[in-house]
């Protein structure tokens, strides 16, 4: 339940985040501590603890949501393709469902689940990859 410390009901509330896409369902935005630029996260609006709590008739529409940033992250950053993932309890570093959906390139360096974080240099540059995320989210198709 959201107690006023989840950080994903705080930025599903107007936090401070660099959101590149939201429905009625779902909100997507960047991870603070990406794998690669443009590594987002999707969340469901209504605060739940992990995919095994989400609520059967929410589970489509989340899922379309991830399917929908997935295509706009490869789109907008013209990767190869996705790396999308969730962890349920072990791993999960806040306890409300998210699911990673992280850019992927051949040779990318990214083996198994070995996760080497790399913050973005400035929030100008996390900025500017939310925006391209966004523009290809918000396009038709």
């Amino acid at each position: 339940m959201p107690d006023g410390t989840c950080l994903f009901c705080a930025i599903v509330a107007g936090g401070p985040a660099q959101v590149v896409w939201e429905d009625d369902h779902a909100l997507a935005f960047l991870d603070i501590r990406p794998v690669f630029p443009g590594h987002t996260l999707v969340v469901p609006r209504v605060h739940t603890g992990t995919l095994t709590d989400l609520a059967a008739v929410e589970v489509g529409p989340f899922f379309a949501a991830v399917q929908h940033v997935a295509g706009a992250v490869e789109v907008g950053l013209g990767a190869g393709g996705t790396f999308v993932a969730i962890n349920n309890r072990v791993s999960q570093s806040v306890a409300h469902l998210h699911c990673h959906v992280v850019p992927r390139t051949r040779g990318d360096g990214l083996r198994g689940f070995f996760w080497p974080r790399h913050p973005y240099p400035s929030v100008a540059e996390a900025e500017a990859v939310a925006a391209r995320i966004r523009s290809a989210a918000a396009a038709p198709g």
